[in-house]
């Protein structure tokens, strides 16, 4: 590193701090892209004259292509210059979301929910590692945590925010506040974001790619597809059981899913906590406490005392299930952290994907009351497998 090199990266930790905001609130942003239409597709559906089956496609839709393109995608563009990177992401989503916004059918809304899809794997990518090299070495941690604030919050509160603003602006200007906030964060990232070299490139090593074969390790990334699918068969179609199944009038249910989100928040941190003890047991103990929630969710739904304690404890353990899978793959992927943390991101896409998908047969050919109940039955495979998981585990190893 010349001397030249040594003054601009003092100089970009000393002023690290607002674009670290900025790659944090671009994380909320493009997140909350990708799980705001959750929450929408009770209007969306009726504006568009879709069923709800439909509507929720475009969740699998949008999970399905961050799966299937994210690992390639990443790979190919890590390396590209930084900041010309992130403004090339937000105007896509500026772009998209302004498309969906004024979409006049379903599959021009379809186009506009694959192309962000594209983009999204590479911001979670790079973002983490970009916040590390702007921050001294040792605050890199907290820098990245800052960034990883966003992508939490957009995960637990996008949702419900997005629904709220649609009481007021409708589902189309939902989309026209996120085209209109990407374009002003790319604007940011443009003007305050300094320009970085991209990482050195790295030969893979051989027990990188090996990670892809070890029995044990797919066994992980088997049981967070399990789990992610359970999360999502009836999650998807919250708004619509808060609308049609527990009578919550249209104007509320944006509020209904805000305190929802807001006790993911909890269930975020608890999360945590019992993944640095147990991953696997946590994994196993958070669905036990889903699958309940999923079973209860229709008998109380008439009782909102009741409903609103079965979403708390379906909140908890939903958001608690999000760091508990990702901990438990990393610790699975040995010195190839990095490359588990992605294939985890890719099992989740898939399991919110199928999820979408079952959820919407389930309606289709078995009613939207029975929802919880098939939600519950898969969590029951994950609570299954993860048993198996935690029988055949060698004590010697302690692996969790």
């Amino acid at each position: 590193m010349t001397l030249n090199d040594l003054a601009a990266s003092k100089a970009v930790s000393r002023s690290a701090g607002l674009p670290i905001l900025i790659l944090a609130l671009s994380g909320f942003v493009l997140v909350t892209t990708e799980f705001l239409i959750i929450g929408l597709i009770p209007p969306l559906s009726r504006d568009l004259g879709i069923s709800t089956a439909q509507a929720g496609w475009l969740v699998s839709l949008f999970a399905f292509t961050v799966m299937v393109c994210g690992p390639f995608l990443t790979a190919r563009l890590s390396h590209s210059d930084r900041k010309g990177l992130f403004v090339a992401i937000l105007l896509i989503f500026a772009a998209s979301n302004l498309v969906a916004a004024i979409a006049p059918n379903v599959w021009i809304l379809a186009i506009a929910r694959f192309v962000p899809a594209l983009a999204l794997p590479v911001f979670w990518g790079t973002a983490s590692e970009t916040a590390a090299q702007l921050s001294e070495p040792h605050q890199a941690g907290r820098a990245v945590a800052r960034v990883y604030l966003g992508i939490s919050a957009a995960l637990v509160l996008g949702v419900p925010l997005g629904t709220v603003a649609a009481t007021s602006v409708g589902w189309r200007g939902s989309f026209l506040i996120l085209a209109v906030l990407s374009l002003a964060l790319a604007f940011m990232t443009w003007r305050f974001m300094p320009k970085l070299a991209a990482s050195p490139k790295e030969a893979p090593g051989h027990h990188q790619s090996d990670l892809l074969k070890d029995p044990r390790f797919l066994l992980h990334i088997g049981l967070s597809i399990v789990v992610f699918t359970a999360m999502f068969t009836a999650y998807t179609y919250l708004a619509d059981i808060l609308e049609r199944v527990a009578g919550i009038h249209p104007t509320y249910v944006g509020w209904w899913l805000m305190g929802f989100g807001l006790v993911g928040l909890i269930g975020n941190w608890l999360g945590g906590v019992a993944a640095d003890r147990s991953a696997l047991l946590s994994t196993l103990f958070f669905t036990i406490l889903l699958a309940a929630a999923m079973l209860l969710i229709v008998p109380v739904a008439q009782s909102h005392w009741f409903l609103a304690f079965t979403l708390m404890l379906w909140g908890i353990s939903y958001t608690g299930l999000f760091p508990i899978c990702q901990i438990r793959v990393m610790e699975a992927g040995g010195t190839a952290q990095a490359l588990a943390a992605t294939v985890n991101v890719s099992a989740a896409n898939a399991g919110a994907g199928i999820g979408a998908i079952a959820g919407g047969l389930v309606i289709d050919h078995w009613q939207l009351a029975n929802l919880g109940y098939a939600s519950a039955s898969i969590g029951l495979l994950a609570i299954i497998y993860a048993m198996a998981m935690l029988s055949a585990r060698k004590p010697s190893k302690n692996v969790s």
